[in-house]
This record gives C-alpha cells, structure tokens and sequence, in this order.
C-alpha cells in the first residue's frame, strides 16, 4: 500500500473519501483540510505538504511557470461556482450595468486574478465588452485586511493598473466608504451580509443571470483541480488513476445520497424547500451533475485558460493536454 497524503476541502461531494466510504485504491490515504481552502493551497505550493492536493486553477497554472514544475493536474474539479455573484458595487458608485465598470476603481480579493476574478473577467469581456485594462484594480483582503497572496508570484499585466490594498485597510470597508466602485470576491462582503444599503450585488437576480449563462453556454465554471506531485507519479504511475477514481467514487455517492432523499424531501439538509431547489436543478443539470473527467469539462477548462492567457496571467496559451496527465486524458 502506497501512503498517500491528500489535502482537499470536505465538500458534500468529498465527504466519502474523509469518512473511509470511499477509497483510493492501492493506498493507505489520510485527508486533511484546512480553516479556509487557501490555506491547503499555500500549504501545497510553499511546504510541498501533501502528495496530492486540491488546488485553485489559476494557483496551479502558475506553478507550471516555475523551472521545475513540482505538479501535475488529474482531471478532478472539487469546485465550481457561477461568479456573476461574486460581483457587488458601491450603491452611489453610478454603476448600473455591466458597461458602468468601465473606467471604475476595481477590489479583487488575495491577487489580481484569484479563480473568482478569472471568471467574471472573462465573462465581462465576452459578453459585455468591458476588459480588465481599462479598470484600476486594488488587491486585499475582503473582510480582513491582508497584504496579496505571496506563495504564488504576483503577475499582472503592465497595461493593468494594479495596486496593493492600504495597509490595515479591507476592500468591503473601501467599497462602503466608496473609496473602490465595486468588488470582484470568493467571499461575500460583511456589508452584505449584514444588510448594508451601501453595497449591492451588479446583477440583482443574480440566480436568473446565472442560469441563462450556462443555458446558453454549458458552462458550470470550474475553480479548483486536484494536483500530485510529479515526482511521486514518477514511481508510481497507477496512483494518478486511483486517486481521480476515489474523487469520481466520492462525487457518486453524494449524489446518490441527493437522490435517495428525494423520497424524504431532502430532511437529511436542514433547509427550507431544498428538495425543491434540488428538482429545479435535476431538470437543468445534466443527470450525472459536475462530472469529473475530460470528455465533459474540455470546453469549461478551455474557456478558463482561454481567459488566463488573455488577461496576461499565463505566458502562452495553454491546452488541456498541457496541464493534465496524459494517461488520464482519455477521461
């Protein structure tokens, strides 16, 4: 048995693989999480602390512009979100449209294109004509200040006017106070969620955006990949298949546990009308929800390098075949 040390957050859809209902085959596997999901990300990029980790796309591609890339992704996506919510505004800031950013004062939360600024980014571009050189950008923290991530390099574009937050300073407060026009954040703004009226999300029925975008596009945007070091697949290939089927078993069993609660309305999950949510979202999604693998995700995956490259965070236009491994493309 092959010790394997996995870093990963406990999602719904990675419980099994924590509580042993799920194996990776061939391994004696421990799972570790963390007090937010950067910190496994740092834990992995500056410590090398795990043999296979969770890690966010753009922390991952980065890493490939290292001289001796450590990691190498399988095609497993822990995480995806629709980030046209993570976009809110300064309610006095004139911002009205998605057109209005143009020229604004721009907060983006850890570095200039964390996964959630990647995203919204592109779409912005893509389907509103509003590029990210013609905005100002100021990166920290959204609810604690925080200097921008430093276990990665801190790469933006020289057309990009980017600059570090004020020390001691948040980017919600910066917003409240209208010293930013509008924020790009994982996390939710404190202001918003204790009712502020100086802050507000761009698009008030932000659920209505987001699923005419993947009507119409397909696309559940991926954040996160898993990644194993390349040194451990040296000696042993088999381990990059096992551990993407242990994530793929994983996924399989939550789902299953969805479907089996639809006879009890979904008691086992203490919210309201969630057995309703659920039907509503087993008619638009696909019926085996975020597949793993390459065959389903090609465009979603391509789409985000597409966006890394040209918001000049990748140094050449990337390909799935280039960031995963090969034995695992035919996925």
């Amino acid at each position: 048995m092959i010790p394997l040390k996995v870093g990963a957050w406990r999602y719904d859809h990675t419980r099994a693989l924590f509580d042993g209902t799920a194996k990776i085959a061939g391994t004696d596997a421990t799972f570790e999480s963390g007090h937010i999901v950067s910190e496994i990300f740092e834990n992995m990029v500056r410590h090398r602390a795990y043999d296979a980790a969770e890690l966010g796309l753009t922390f991952y591609l980065r890493t490939l512009d290292l001289p001796d890339p450590p990691f190498i992704a399988i095609p497993v996506f822990p995480n995806r979100h629709f980030r046209h919510s993570a976009i809110f505004v300064n309610t006095s800031s004139g911002i009205r449209t998605p057109q209005d950013l143009a020229g604004k004062t721009i907060g983006e939360f850890a570095t200039y294109g964390h996964d959630a600024g990647i995203w919204p980014k592109g779409i912005l571009s893509d389907d509103y004509g509003v590029k990210p050189e013609q905005s100002r950008w100021i990166v920290g923290g959204t609810n604690h200040p925080m200097a921008p991530f430093d276990f990665i390099p801190f790469r933006y574009p020289s057309e990009v006017d980017v600059q570090p937050a004020p020390e001691g300073r948040t980017l919600d407060a910066m917003l409240v106070a209208g010293e930013i026009d509008a924020l790009i954040t994982a996390l939710v703004p404190q202001s918003v969620l204790n009712g502020s009226s100086d802050v507000a999300p761009l698009f008030p029925d932000v659920e209505a955006v987001e699923r005419e975008y993947y009507a119409r596009t397909g696309i559940y945007p991926i954040m996160h990949t898993v990644v194993i070091r390349r040194d451990l697949l040296a000696e042993h290939p088999e381990l990059a298949r096992a551990v993407y089927q242990g994530f793929c078993d994983a996924k399989d069993s939550a789902l299953a546990d969805y479907r089996r609660g639809r006879m009890e309305q979904q008691m086992d999950v203490m919210v309201p009308w969630f057995d309703k949510l659920f039907e509503k979202n087993h008619a638009a999604f696909p019926e085996n929800w975020w597949d793993h693998g390459l065959a389903a995700n090609r465009e979603n995956i391509d789409t985000f390098l597409r966006y890394s490259f040209e918001q000049g965070l990748s140094k050449t236009r990337l390909t799935c075949e280039d960031i995963f491994v090969p034995d695992l493309l035919d996925t």
